[in-house]
Order: structure tokens, then C-alpha cells, then sequence
């Protein structure tokens, strides 16, 4: 079935573009983006069950975006009556030439960006899925996950937690401008795994997760992902602390997804080229990886959770090749970064929610596929580890620093799996040394998208990055 745009937002829009129109007259340009996303997040545990209508996407509400003497401002309302928009034009005028007039007396020397195209354009992309959270049995489902969690508990060996997460949204967007009138909706759904188990020394743990832009159907695969999740605690308790050194190493699909994310996620976001705090800008066009390396970034990327018709600005999603064997070829931008670059953007202007600013973020990051098994790629190590699980990662867009943290790490000698188990593994690097070392890659891509990015410390979107099984040289602490 296809996800129905929202009845909410059709029925102020007409309000909207007279909104539009009014502001017009007063600005050289202006935008107005509105959201109206509805979802739920269960959770279920032997120890406790939470039922909630919020996700990390839920909102509704509307910003507006204007234009003049080279300056940008915004205003964003969780209200609007369609039937009075002169008097939401008149407050929103008062704020909006308070705050141009204030950066203009300021004695800041602002960045003087011009005004963005407007190209004619009408669009609804009402997307496929199975399901739509809206009309979810929630209390059904959360009888499935207490029954997982339960069975969890009573096969797991050692296991004092067993906790199941169902999160989906419906998400329907609505920009519009003088000579624009886009819509989307679609749904995303995920979901997790998570298992503790400790021997009274020591604790371990299991996580898997399951993804898609779909609807709760996804939450059939839970079964499967038990399975796996028990293993894992199980693996990790057993495991030992890795001897420090360099390695070489198999990355599965989701550690694959983590070095791509961090590796050149946010170093090739050009708003950090505007202000000169990634060393990305410096290599376009140059070799920062082997001539297997091959990496995209776009909402076509992929089918996953960050992946939408158009993005938060009214631009297009894309498909970008960052990386084309070993080259770095282009980095990933906002409006507003591709005005003051003098580059078109690529559909990657995301917000929190409408109450954030837009940001340059990344959407499906993904290595491509090569011609090796992962049978091929175990006989060829001599002593290393297949790493499996991402936990979490950072970078350094400065300077190029690479950190992962993987769940655990599979002991290969002499190109056979020993049967060891080391856990934590710390993943570090130079990140041209790291993709310079690719030697490898399989042939079936996954892409996983339970987790959300921050930019800095703050404004989490959704994202999703993934890859094939992947050797390189890596250090593991």
C-alpha cells in the first residue's frame, strides 16, 4: 500500500501558500517547510513494558525561511490557523525584520549568500509499505515483545536483562515557495535486540537490530534477531581483552557501515568547508583510499530510514559517489553551504525538527560491493580478527582520526577462525591509511539504520550506512 500524505497538512496548505504570498512582499525569497509525522516507540522487558506516541521524528509544525540583502533568517510555529494567515504574516514579519535588522547593526561581517532558484515544481511521493504505525495493534505488539523478552530469559545462558524496542513512523512533509509544492510520505520502521548476561565476574552483551523504510511488518524478523542477540551475549562473555596492536581485519557489513560513517561522514559535510574545519576540502581529487574503495552518500542511495524524496530545503535526494576508487570526488551539502561554495546541493539539508536550523547531514552512506566471499577473504589472513557489531564511533574531521568501537573480535590464524573471542575492540586510525589498506571486499551489501548521528553534541537525525564484508590493516586496542 502506499503511505497516504497527511490529511493535516492538505488542509492548511492553501492557509500556507497565502502565508507565502503575504511574506513575499516584504523578502526576496521565501520557503516554508511543514511536518506532520506520527509514530510509536514500545519496549518490553521481563522487568517492565512502555507504550509511547513519540520517536526521534514525531512532530508536527512549520518553519519559514526568508531571504534579504544577503542575509537568511527563519521563524518556526507549532500553530497555524489557516483561516487568519495576514495575522501569522504580521507576527512573524515583526520577528523576522527584528532579526535582519539586528545582524545588520551587529558589526558581524555576515556570509552575503544570494537568494536560492525556484525552479516550477510540483511533486507527491507517497511511498510503499506494508503497514502504517497509525494503525498498529500496539497492544497486541506489546504482548509479542513481553513474550520474546520472556523467552529470551529462559534460554539464554546467564542472562539477568532481555529487552525488545519497536519504534515506527509515519513521516509527511510539506514545503513550499512561490513555484513549488512538494510532498512526501512514507514510512521507516526499527527495531532491537538487546541481551546482558553475567557470570558474577563479568557482564556481556548482545544487540542486534532490524531496519527499513517500511511499516511494523518489519517486526516479524524479532524471532531471528533473539537468536542472534542470545549468541552474541553468550560470545562476549566468554571473550577475552585483544592484545594491542595493528591487525589485519574483516569488517562485517555493519562495522563496514561504521568505518564508512565515521570515515568520511562528517569530513566531507561541506558546511565544515564553508568555515575550514574539515580537511576533506583540501583532497578533492585526490587518493584517500585503494582503487576498491568506492563510497555513496545519498537518500537514493540505499532503501533504508534516512531515505525521502526531497530533503528539509525542497531539493531533491540524491546519489553522490564521494569516493570513486580511491578518489575523493565531491563531498555532501546543505542550500545554504552550495550558495556560499558556488556548488550545487545534493539533497542533504536535514533538520532535528522544525524548530532546528538545517544542517549539511549525512543520509545512506555506503561502500560498494566487490568480487570476494567472505570464505576467501578468512583463508587470506594470516592473523587478524573478523569484527563483528558496531557500538559506537567518532572522528576528526581536522585531522582525520578514526575511532570505532566494535562489539566483539573473531580470532583468525593462519586463515582459519580459531575459535577465540576478544571484546571490547577499539578500531583507530589515520583514515587514508585505513581505506588505503582495503585489499578485499564481498559481494552482497547491507545496510543497517537503527541508530541516529548528532552534529556535535546535538541535532540528531536519523541515518543508516552499511557495506560488504571489507579487509584491510587496522589498530585494535
Amino acid at each position: 500500500m502506499k503511505a497516504p500524505f497527511s490529511p493535516y497538512l492538505s488542509s492548511i496548505a492553501p492557509g500556507l501558500r497565502r502565508l507565502c504570498a503575504l511574506l513575499e512582499a516584504h523578502f526576496d525569497s521565501v520557503s516554508i517547510l511543514s511536518t506532520d509525522s506520527r509514530g510509536f516507540t514500545l519496549r518490553a522487558s521481563p522487568h517492565a513494558k512502555s507504550v509511547s506516541n513519540q520517536t526521534m521524528t514525531t512532530e508536527r509544525g512549520t518553519v519559514v525561511r526568508v531571504h534579504r540583502y544577503g542575509l537568511y533568517s527563519e521563524y518556526s510555529l507549532n500553530r497555524f490557523d489557516p483561516q487568519r494567515p495576514e495575522a501569522c504574516a504580521d507576527a512573524i514579519l515583526r520577528e523576522l525584520q527584528a532579526q535582519l535588522s539586528l545582524l545588520q547593526s551587529s558589526g558581524v561581517a555576515p556570509y552575503d549568500t544570494p537568494a536560492p532558484d525556484d525552479p516550477p515544481q510540483t511533486l507527491l511521493a507517497e511511498m510503499e509499505t506494508g503497514r502504517l504505525p497509525e494503525e498498529e495493534d500496539l497492544s497486541a505488539l506489546i504482548g509479542r515483545l513481553s513474550a520474546l523478552a520472556e523467552e529470551g530469559m529462559h534460554r539464554g545462558n546467564h542472562l539477568v536483562d532481555c529487552t525488545l524496542s519497536a519504534q515506527s513512523t509515519h513521516v509527511c512533509k510539506l514545503f513550499l515557495t512561490k513555484n513549488r509544492d512538494l510532498r512526501q510520505s512514507y514510512v521507516y520502521s526499527e527495531g532491537s535486540v538487546m541481551t546482558v548476561a553475567s557470570d558474577g565476574e563479568k557482564s556481556g552483551m548482545g544487540y542486534r537490530g532490524l531496519s527499513g523504510r517500511c511499516g511494523p511488518e518489519l517486526f516479524d524478523g524479532f524471532p531471528a534477531a533473539l537468536e542472534e542477540a542470545l549468541k552474541d551475549a553468550a560470545d562476549v562473555l566468554s571473550a577475552e581483552r585483544v592484545v594491542p596492536g595493528e591487525y589485519e581485519i574483516i569488517a562485517d557489513p555493519e562495522v563496514a557501515g561504521l568505518i564508512a560513517h565515521e570515515a568520511f561522514g562528517h569530513g566531507v559535510e561541506m558546511d565544515m568547508f564553508v568555515k575550514n574545519r574539515a580537511l576533506g576540502a583540501d583532497y578533492i581529487g585526490k587518493r584517500v583510499g585503494s582503487d576498491l574503495v568506492t563510497m555513496h552518500e545519498g537518500a537514493l542511495a540505499a532503501c533504508e530510514v534516512s531515505s525521502y524524496a526531497f530533503d528539509d530545503e525542497g531539493n531533491p535526494a540524491g546519489d553522490v559517489v564521494e569516493i570513486d576508487h580511491g578518489i575523493l570526488k565531491t563531498g555532501i551539502c546543505d542550500a545554504l553551504s552550495a550558495l556560499r561554495l558556488g556548488v550545487a546541493p545534493t539533497g542533504n539539508g536535514k533538520r532535528e525538527n522544525f524548530e532546528h536550523k538545517a544542517y549539511t547531514r549525512m543520509t545512506n552512506t555506503v561502500f560498494e560491493a566487490g568480487d570476494s566471499t567472505l570464505e576467501e577473504m578468512i583463508a587470506s589472513v594470516r592473523h587478524g580478527y573478523l569484527l563483528r557489531g558496531s557500538e559506537s564511533g567518532m572522528e576528526d574531521p581536522k585531522h582525520w582520526g578514526i575511532q570505532c568501537i566494535v562489539s566483539c573480535g573473531y580470532e583468525i590464524r593462519d586463515g582459519r577462525l580459531t575459535g577465540k573471542v576478544v571484546a571490547p575492540v577499539v578500531l583507530t586510525g589515520y583514515v587514508p591509511d585505513l581505506l588505503g589498506s582495503v585489499s578485499m571486499l564481498g559481494k552482497q551489501v547491507s545496510v543497517f539504520g537503527t541508530g541516529g548521528c548528532g552534529k556535535g553534541t546535538k541535532e540528531w537525525v536519523k541515518v543508516s550506512d552499511g557495506g560488504p564484508y571489507l579487509k584491510a590493516r587496522a589498530i585494535l586496542g
